[in-house]
């Protein structure tokens, strides 16, 4: 999908909106801009929304359920408990959003990008996710179970007690990232590089999901010790 920027007559600049404002803004040509905008617990629900972006606007219990939102911007927004179950949020860009305890349950989030970004506690259950990536971003406590990571960078990525089960990990490398007390069983780690993750937490249960990564001597050591093992 090829990105358009939206034209400068459909902009909006600090305005508290209503669902009748949004559907007003959609009923025009093109993609809208919207830039420090109040749109807390607004209904966007089932909108057609491609292409626009939006600017250090406020989306608290905003929902946004099955919105049509490909190629969307989303740049320092805030919207904790969004909600957007259900919506096409492919190829979208979110950069320094905060989005925690946002719902992502059944979204279609193909090569969607979430960087510098806060997504504590987000539920992305069976979302569509081909080639979705996360950048210096905050999972602590999210859910995130069956996605595939395979082959990628994740680069500052805190997956701190998330829920991460039956995870694809392979061959993907972790620099500064931590999987501290997340919940792993059936995930895939084979050739995996795990030398930049916090392995911290983990039991003897969970050792064998290890089986053919590459963990460094101190993560061997912290490892032994967690499972209670003196390491001289």
């Amino acid at each position: 999908m090829v990105q358009t920027d939206p034209c400068p007559d459909r902009t909006l600049s600090g305005q508290t909106l209503t669902r009748a404002d949004i559907e007003r803004l959609a009923a025009g040509p093109g993609p809208a801009r919207l830039a420090d905008c109040d749109l807390d617990g607004v209904d966007c629900s089932h909108l057609v929304l491609s292409g626009w972006v939006f600017e250090r606007c406020q989306f608290r219990r905003a929902d946004f359920t099955a919105a049509k939102l490909e190629g969307s911007r989303w740049q320092s927004c805030r919207g904790p408990f969004a909600n957007f179950s259900r919506c096409d949020l492919a190829e979208a860009t979110v950069t320094a959003c905060d989005f925690n305890n946002g719902n992502f349950r059944y979204a279609v989030l193909s090569s969607a990008v979430f960087a510098q970004s806060k997504l504590t506690g987000a539920d992305f259950s069976d979302a569509k996710t081909f080639d979705l990536r996360f950048e210096e971003t905050l999972l602590v406590n999210a859910r995130l179970a069956g996605l595939s990571f395979r082959r990628q960078r994740l680069v500052k990525v805190d997956f701190a007690q998330a829920d991460v089960r039956k995870c694809d990990f392979r061959e993907t490398v972790f620099d500064d990232c931590s999987l501290r007390d997340a919940l792993v069983a059936g995930a895939r780690f084979e050739a995996a590089d795990l030398r930049g993750a916090d392995l911290g937490g983990f039991q003897l249960a969970d050792a064998t999901l290890f089986r053919g990564a590459t963990i460094s001597a101190g993560q061997a050591g912290q490892l032994l010790r967690e499972l209670g093992l003196n390491v001289r």
